[in-house]
């Protein structure tokens, strides 16, 4: 489901998009996150699959593991997402399972994006998506001209 945006949105994508600056500064690919819950940040996250050599350090999973340990349970209902890369089948079925109330990303992943392998989330969970997804696109097209060695 596809909602519009709310006024707060970009204010909260741009923390999400200062992790993903972050996580390229470390050499990770630079996909970052927050998890918000009545307009204030309970997590941050970033992409460490490289510096903790783990395949599932996706932002979003260490954003739910952050945000379950602040609020001491593992439901994230009345919180929302933030995260600058539609999250892959992997982080969908976790954010699936934590029952989050709405997620917000910035760029598409055709390739590897749950909508694009038609993964699911939970059903009550509100999906807006293209927020700031052209700044959002251009870290990581930049992340990998110059992994590619094409600066």
């Amino acid at each position: 489901m596809s909602t519009g945006f709310k006024l707060d949105d970009r204010y909260f994508m741009q923390k999400a998009l200062q992790e993903a600056e972050y996580a390229m500064s470390i050499g990770e690919i630079p996909v970052g996150a927050v998890i918000v819950v009545k307009e204030r940040i309970i997590a941050r996250a970033h992409n460490l699959t490289e510096q903790l050599t783990d395949v599932t350090a996706h932002a979003e999973m260490q954003a739910i593991t952050a945000a379950s340990n602040f609020l001491g349970g593992k439901y994230l209902k009345g919180c929302t997402l933030y995260v600058t890369l539609e999250p892959c089948q992997m982080c969908a079925g976790a954010l699936y399972w934590s029952q989050i109330s709405r997620i917000v990303y910035g760029a598409k992943d055709p390739k590897r994006g749950y909508s694009a392998i038609n993964g699911r989330l939970h059903p009550k969970t509100l999906v807006s998506s293209g927020i700031m997804g052209e700044e959002a696109a251009g870290l990581l097209q930049d992340f990998f001209s110059n992994k590619r060695g094409r600066v």
